[in-house]
């Protein structure tokens, strides 16, 4: 058992430097995260077990959300070389994430999924939370550029902007659904200032489909990009809060070797 993020990845690198070769969290995308800064950069094998509030990455990985299931799937499973993305945000800080990041009423909604909200499960904490941070929330103006790759930038009033590696986070919200852990690239998603009766009139579709209206969506894909605000705000990743922005996010191809079900076996 471990106390904190910082706490697990002081005793993977532990475990590391003493010659073990598989490590195995049970936890969600944040203790992940934990294990995946520890081991980045060495030859250490990893696994996940569920148990988390949102396991968006384990789903990405074909792990069913039943930690017993996973668990027969991980011992099942074959390494699969999987992508992170590294942050820099404006303070100095560089981290690695697994899944889902970003500015705005999601990041402002994390202290919520964490607090008061915690024990609700799955989907419902993260939209719980987000109805309890809209209250008094003013749209965030974004503005997203994407060096040495002749995109144009996106700009505009946002109530969030996500950067994935995963297809979901906040537990199975599909806001990249398109997105792949190992192709090398992220996707930016800008999900435009809504009114909050529209956030309440779009409640039904996200806990049924868990996916936005298209039309509410805009989606860019990279290898890296800037994330700027309008005001001083704190960028997350995985849930965990990273720093403030700007944000530099880039993707890390292949960085990790994961324990995952064969491909169609999940």
């Amino acid at each position: 058992m471990t106390e904190s993020s910082d706490d697990l990845q002081t005793r993977a690198m532990q475990r590391i430097a003493a010659g073990h070769r598989l490590l195995l969290a049970m936890g969600g995308d944040g203790t992940f995260q934990g294990l995946a800064n520890a081991a980045y950069s060495s030859d250490v094998l990893l696994g996940v077990l569920p148990t988390g509030g949102g396991n968006d990455f384990a789903s990405a990985l074909g792990l069913p959300r039943d930690p017993v299931a996973a668990a027969d799937g991980v011992l099942s499973g074959k390494p699969r070389c999987v992508d992170l993305l590294r942050a820099r945000t404006e303070d100095g800080r560089i981290r690695l994430y697994v899944g889902g990041g970003g500015v705005g009423l999601d990041a402002e909604a994390m202290a919520h999924a964490s607090g008061a909200f915690r024990r609700l499960p799955g989907r419902w904490r993260y939209v719980a939370a987000a109805l309890r941070a809209l209250h008094g929330f003013a749209p965030l103006g974004v503005r997203a550029e994407f060096p040495g790759s002749g995109l144009r930038a996106m700009e505009s009033k946002v109530l969030l902007a996500g950067v994935l590696n995963t297809p979901t986070y906040g537990a199975g919200l599909r806001f990249a659904p398109d997105a792949q852990i190992d192709d090398g690239w992220l996707t930016t998603v800008f999900l435009e200032d809504l009114t909050g009766l529209e956030v309440l009139a779009l409640l039904p579709r996200l806990l049924r489909r868990g996916e936005p209206p298209s039309a509410r969506v805009r989606r860019t894909r990279a290898r890296r990009v800037v994330l700027a605000t309008d005001r001083p705000s704190f960028f997350h990743g995985d849930g965990e809060i990273l720093g403030p922005t700007p944000v530099r996010i880039e993707v890390v191809p292949g960085a990790l070797r994961v324990l995952a079900p064969t491909r169609g076996k999940a």
